[in-house]
């Protein structure tokens, strides 16, 4: 068994890193009065200028005389939501001189003046930059792009994101409207990433016929999207979908080449019609809302839950790599309900994203009976994400079945008893025959007594059991 305890380290935007002014000081010559600082080769200079904003590396020409002009010539340039208004910006803009940008990123807030928004896409495509980052918000009126930024052949990464700013007197939300009104190329595109926009169906396959070589494909909270069709991406392998949305459209996905998927699915409503290439899936579900109209205005359905996974899990029957929600666990609880059989899973590698709770015990019973290959598992315990009104769903199904079981709640989820997890465990083992190991990350679930008290446990189940059992937890 092994202790761990994580340490969190951000990586984002640079210009996430910055939230309060950088102080810069001169630093003092050396005794013989020659500029140290001076020395260092354009190279490093701006190799350090692309992790920090823009507007700080124009700031460090106080530093060294010869810095003065070595910020203009970095290939790196990023604009975060504090650093001035487009005038400032055009003006940071009008004294670049380098040919080149490798990586372009512009947060603004803006964007009523759509203007500013071209003139910075313009610059960044005209310098041939490679990786393009765009996030835009306080949107007072729907923002089009202009055709120029369908027609690049030099950039690789593309993000596109829409952050809301919601106010009382918005009826109607404005948003990015993706609708190309030329052809689009984007002949060396091999990563892209869209959040909150306005996609089409029609709009999505003209994007995607002009990126011949694309790769990976996120797509976050995009609306009017109702049907993926990835069967002429030939490279593409990766696809990320992410739908939060109260009363969300029903989604169909075609994707015969993608291997790694990422689906966190509103209300349950998406459907996967080939992923026949798959070999690793990542898959849960969010934002239930009964009484809706896509619930006919009654509680949820037990028997319609259930038959949403068990047809997706039809679809995951070669991966070999597969995690799943807990959320998708207590929907599949739902298993008892007669004649609705599971399909039989090849997946060696499985990750189980959840709470300890009754909710998810018959789901995960099961799940491991249907997964006779099975090699190594992983509990990653989350107090994020789980459903309540699925959990209430579930509870009431099931609630004389699961009178006698003494797992936790979702409310009761601070603190897990040694006993409680030794329990756990040893479902865990009692439900597989080919498990070689067993990982348990358990946060911050469990404090320190508890856990030398558990690893003890775990040290005889693993040599009943013959498998090897590695615990972990963060935290003091």
């Amino acid at each position: 068994m092994e202790e761990e305890y994580h340490a969190t380290v951000a990586v984002g935007n640079p210009s996430d890193r910055f939230d309060r002014p950088l102080e810069i000081r001169r630093s003092s010559d050396s005794s013989d009065g020659i500029d140290i600082i001076s020395d260092l080769p354009d190279a490093v200079l701006q190799h350090i200028f692309s992790y920090i904003p823009t507007k700080f590396a124009i700031r460090t020409s106080v530093l060294s005389k010869r810095w003065r002009h070595v910020w203009s010539e970095t290939p790196h340039l990023s604009f975060g939501w504090f650093s001035g208004s487009p005038k400032l910006i055009n003006k940071t803009l009008a004294s670049y001189s380098a040919s080149k940008i490798t990586s372009f990123h512009l947060c603004t807030r803006y964007c009523y003046k759509a203007n500013h928004v071209n003139s910075s896409i313009e610059f960044a495509m005209s310098h041939n930059v490679e990786n393009l980052s765009l996030t835009i918000s306080n949107l007072t009126r729907s923002y089009c792009f202009p055709d120029l930024f369908f027609t690049n052949s030099s950039v690789k990464q593309l993000l596109v994101n829409l952050q809301h700013l919601y106010t009382k007197k918005k009826k109607k939300m404005p948003f990015v409207n993706l609708s190309p009104g030329c052809t689009v190329s984007w002949t060396s595109l091999k990563n892209l990433s869209l959040s909150s926009c306005k996609l089409s169906d029609d709009s999505l396959l003209k994007i995607l016929s002009g990126c011949p070589i694309l790769e990976t494909l996120s797509l976050k909270f995009c609306i009017s999207l109702m049907y993926v069709d990835l069967s002429k991406s030939l490279r593409l392998t990766r696809l990320e979908i992410e739908r939060r949305n109260p009363f969300p459209e029903p989604m169909q996905i075609v994707a015969p080449h993608v291997r790694y998927l990422r689906l966190r699915d509103s209300e349950a409503q998406c459907t996967l019609l080939d992923v026949s290439s798959l070999t690793e899936a990542n898959v849960d579900f969010t934002d239930f809302h009964p009484r809706t109209l896509y619930h006919g205005f009654e509680p949820l359905d037990p028997s319609v839950l259930l038959v949403t996974v068990q047809t997706m899990l039809e679809q995951f029957q070669n991966v070999e790599k597969l995690t799943l929600g807990v959320n998708f666990l207590q929907m599949l609880s739902l298993s008892k309900i007669p004649s609705l059989p599971l399909p039989t899973l090849k997946v060696k590698n499985l990750t189980l994203e959840t709470r300890i709770m009754p909710t998810v015990v018959p789901g995960i019973t099961r799940l491991l009976q249907n997964s006779p290959g099975l090699e190594k598992l992983t509990v990653l315990y989350t107090i994020d994400e789980c459903s309540i009104l699925l959990w209430e769903c579930v509870n009431s199904y099931l609630k004389k079945q699961l009178k006698d079981v003494a797992f936790l709640f979702p409310w009761e989820y601070e603190v897990i008893k040694p006993k409680v997890m030794a329990s756990f465990m040893e479902l865990l083992l009692a439900n597989t025959k080919t498990l070689e190991t067993l990982v348990l990350h358990l946060g911050s679930c469990i404090n320190r007594s508890r856990f030398e008290e558990l690893s003890q446990i775990a040290l005889t189940l693993s040599h009943n059991n013959k498998v090897s059992i590695l615990l972990k937890r963060s935290g003091g």
